[in-house]
């Protein structure tokens, strides 16, 4: 099954417990270090249900989140046909590696590890040069990835999380295998729901994530024309990354 396939049906559920208000307080706080210059637009990119983009709007920001999977672009055109007041944020469909308008951001966002789901070299340099073709010259890039110093050291684990909804209870397995040489993790998911009336839904994906050290995230941005200002702890991007950190925020401006 494709990637955000029918486990998108599962996601909202399975990641409720994933802080969204704080790492919006996060980026939030990188625009007041690292913006010289009022933020007011926002391009999301791999935007998924919406979860950032929907925090973010609701501080203010004008939005346009992008994602190729119709299924989980479906999920967040249900919660954005609740909101009387659409005119500054929407949702389209698209490849982030190819994907185009006309408009300009003070922000491109990449969160929840979308970059690391480009997975060769050009893949990751032709997402790069979206996120530079529709940045405002000094707007800020900001994105996060799986830190290799950590994946290597700590390594995955074999993972089981039970979630709880009011139609029933949801049983995710996750397993991983790691491909050192292409700096690959691939995670092995499969999902139970069990509902109330005993209609049990299975489901089985694989996702690949590709995982990154500092100097290629440097060049990387050097060659797409982005200036790597800063890698940190996530959410604390304030924190040098270490062995220990296995998400890091990266932060990087348009240049040139």
């Amino acid at each position: 099954m494709s990637v955000f396939g029918k486990y998108a049906d599962f996601y909202d559920s399975l990641y409720q417990d994933k802080d969204y208000k704080g790492e919006c307080d996060a980026i939030e706080g990188i625009f007041k270090k690292y913006s010289k210059k009022k933020v007011s637009s926002i391009l999301d990119l791999g935007c998924g249900t919406g979860n950032h983009a929907f925090e973010l709007f609701r501080r203010g920001y004008k939005i346009v989140g992008v994602d190729r999977s119709e299924v989980m672009l479906n999920h967040a055109k249900k919660k954005l046909s609740k909101i009387s007041d659409k005119k500054n944020i929407r949702f389209e469909k698209g490849d982030l590696r190819t994907w185009k308008t006309s408009e300009k951001f003070d922000v491109v966002l990449m969160m929840f590890a979308v970059l690391g789901y480009q997975l060769e070299n050009k893949d990751v340099l032709q997402a790069l040069s979206i996120v530079k073709k529709h940045l405002k010259l000094g707007g800020l890039f900001i994105f996060d990835v799986w830190y290799g110093p950590a994946v290597l050291t700590q390594k995955p684990a074999k993972r089981i999380k039970a979630v709880e909804t009011p139609s029933g209870k949801i049983l995710r397995k996750a397993y991983s295998e790691l491909d050192s040489f292409r700096q690959i993790c691939t995670v092995h998911y499969a999902t139970l729901y069990v509902t109330n009336n005993n209609q049990n839904q299975e489901t089985k994906e694989d996702h690949q994530m590709r995982y990154f050290f500092p100097q290629e995230l440097k060049l990387f941005l050097q060659v797409s024309n982005l200036e790597l200002i800063k890698l940190g702890a996530f959410p604390k991007w304030e924190k040098d990354p270490d062995e220990t950190t296995w998400n890091i925020f990266g932060i990087a401006k348009s240049i040139r």
